[in-house]
């Protein structure tokens, strides 16, 4: 699939601006805070209708303006088109239009545009704590199967159910409270226990695919492995959940489960946030998303479109080059406030200045 169109409208830096795309890599270039990521925000927005950069909506909006509209056409495999349209505003609800067919669920959407971004925040996924690496996992296991997104958001509603059935205990096991805690636990348990066997299912497929990313990019063969083996899933959720009672009501939350699983990510059989250079780290993150989009790939029988966000300059120029040279087909959009590698070669040379397209050129010069 590929985007064809890309309409902005009170976005970020944009006040409106079309740009119009086709299959192979482009550059999106400028000098710094001119709107380059802004722009493949925007694209990958329309995706999942969250932002890649973590932000609130609020701080999607121009300053000034009362909300902001995007709209994209995306050209299927097979021919179809789909276009996509939301409006994003500052008090209410956010609307958005699937083939002018209002939206009512998020997950209505995913799958539709399946883009694959890469950045400078990826180190995170390596080295913060256990929520990044479990939001990445998610995402991917979503992306691979939308229908799993009910499965998370189902998990999340029943452990706030659970949290505030704890803390209106205020460390007391009344026999009420019991009773209750009995029914959300069974609950928690059930879901709980599917999310663990599907991140399991998705972490066992990702692994021996991150190990041959990783070669690719560092050019040489290197012990990686991704685990996930909470305790939990090896006694069952029911008997940690009761077995963690007392504690979690002491506490006013829920001490176990898989919103508090963590995956460890190694080289060479060491854990990698701790004992790996920051160039190892680098390298893993680019490889975990270079590994999700390949399992994409696959699975749909097409490549998402790939972003890569000023990823380049954070690479040393040999490993900048590996990246490069294994790009899968489809679309790709490359945005850079430097010198685009030689081994880059855009199809089309598309530059940014205060939020606007001032130059679109199919010929391949480099940025300034």
């Amino acid at each position: 699939m590929i985007i064809q169109h890309l309409e902005l409208i009170d976005f970020r830096n944009y006040t409106s601006s079309t740009i119009r795309l086709t299959s192979g890599v482009t550059a999106v270039v400028g000098n710094n805070g001119q709107g380059k990521t802004n722009l493949v925000e925007a694209m990958a927005y329309l995706a999942t209708l969250k932002s890649f950069r973590g932000v609130a909506a609020d701080a999607l909006i121009r300053t000034g303006s009362h909300s902001a509209v995007l709209r994209a056409t995306v050209l299927h495999t097979d021919g179809r088109e789909s276009l996509i349209e939301t409006e994003i505003v500052r008090e209410g609800r956010n609307r958005s239009l699937l083939n002018k067919q209002k939206l009512t669920r998020t997950r209505d959407l995913l799958g539709v545009l399946r883009v694959t971004v890469f950045s400078p925040e990826d180190l995170e996924i390596v080295k913060d704590a256990p929520s990044v690496r479990r939001e990445f996992i998610d995402g991917a296991m979503v992306s691979l199967t939308p229908k799993l997104d009910a499965l998370c958001t189902e998990t999340e509603k029943v452990l706030r159910q659970r949290n505030a059935l704890l803390k209106q205990a205020g460390g007391r096991l009344t026999t009420d409270i019991s009773t209750t805690l009995d029914v959300w636990d069974t609950k928690l348990a059930d879901v709980g226990t599917q999310l663990g066997d599907e991140r399991a299912r998705v972490i066992a497929s990702m692994s021996p695919r991150v190990a041959r990313a990783y070669e690719d990019l560092a050019e040489r063969a290197t012990p990686i492995e991704l685990r996930y083996d909470p305790d939990w899933r090896r006694i069952g959720l029911a008997n940690e959940l009761m077995r963690c009672r007392l504690d979690d009501i002491r506490r006013g939350s829920s001490t176990v489960g898989p919103h508090r699983d963590d995956i460890d990510l190694l080289i060479n059989g060491l854990p990698a946030r701790t004992h790996a250079s920051q160039g190892e780290q680098r390298t893993l993150a680019l490889a975990m998303r270079l590994a999700v989009h390949r399992m994409l790939t696959d699975e749909h029988g097409s490549p998402p479109v790939l972003i890569l966000d000023d990823v380049l300059s954070e690479l040393d120029p040999h490993r900048a080059a590996a990246l490069l040279r294994h790009f899968p087909d489809g679309q790709v959009l490359i945005t850079t406030a430097g010198y685009l590698p030689d081994t880059a070669h855009p199809d089309r040379i598309v530059r940014i200045a205060n939020g606007a397209v001032v130059a679109d050129s199919a010929e391949p010069t480099n940025a300034e």
